[in-house]
């Protein structure tokens, strides 16, 4: 599966982004979904997941705030992002996998290009 992720840009501190992801092939809702983010001269960290039956999972830090939603019909995963701070800067990536919807990057075997999110204060 290819994935093209948009919807990044420059927000102020407090404001919301939604980041999507468009998938190709027909095997779309078969694959668990999540979004990934790496900042600067930082490791790429786990964002969500959501699981081909809907379920979902968040990290810590965005639990609360962020919101993760599929729409196989569209071949499409949404990160709703509110209350935005600028500790959430960072490219954005969105991933597909094949198993179960876990917080593991190396559970997920293709990746989009990335949208860049900055967060100003």
């Amino acid at each position: 599966v290819q994935l093209q992720a948009s919807g990044g840009g420059l927000v102020q501190a407090g404001g919301s982004l939604r980041l999507s992801c468009a998938g190709s092939g027909r095997t779309f809702s078969t694959y668990s979904m999540a979004w990934f983010r790496q900042a600067p001269g930082k490791e790429r960290e786990f964002v969500a997941t959501i699981g081909t039956s809907g379920g979902t999972n968040y990290a810590n830090s965005v639990k609360g705030r962020f919101s993760i939603s599929r729409d196989n019909a569209k071949n499409s995963v949404y990160l709703q992002m509110n209350s935005l701070n600028p500790e959430d800067t960072a490219v954005y990536y969105c991933a597909a996998g094949g198993g179960a919807a876990v917080v593991y990057s190396w559970a997920y075997g293709y990746w989009g290009q990335g949208t860049l999110v900055t967060v100003s204060s």
